[in-house]
């Protein structure tokens, strides 16, 4: 993922709304006004108005782009 796009794809999307998510659960303020009481969605949120952005190490970049065989 680069910082020009940082919504490279939805898995990238979901794995930092998830991140986020978690630390609103443990006590993070929101940095949006929101209706909603859901971390989850306050998260989504937070990541599409562009204040909140993350980036994905090489070596996780590279593991997303390389298909693992499965373990026999």
């Amino acid at each position: 993922m680069t910082s020009e796009n940082p919504l490279l794809n939805r898995y990238s999307l979901v794995k930092g709304a998830a991140r986020r998510a978690r630390q609103l659960q443990s006590g993070a303020e929101p940095m949006v006004p929101t209706k909603s009481m859901k971390a989850c969605r306050v998260a989504q949120d937070e990541i599409l108005q562009g204040h909140v952005s993350f980036k994905v190490s090489p070596a996780e970049h590279k593991a997303e782009e390389t298909p693992q065989e499965p373990e026999v």
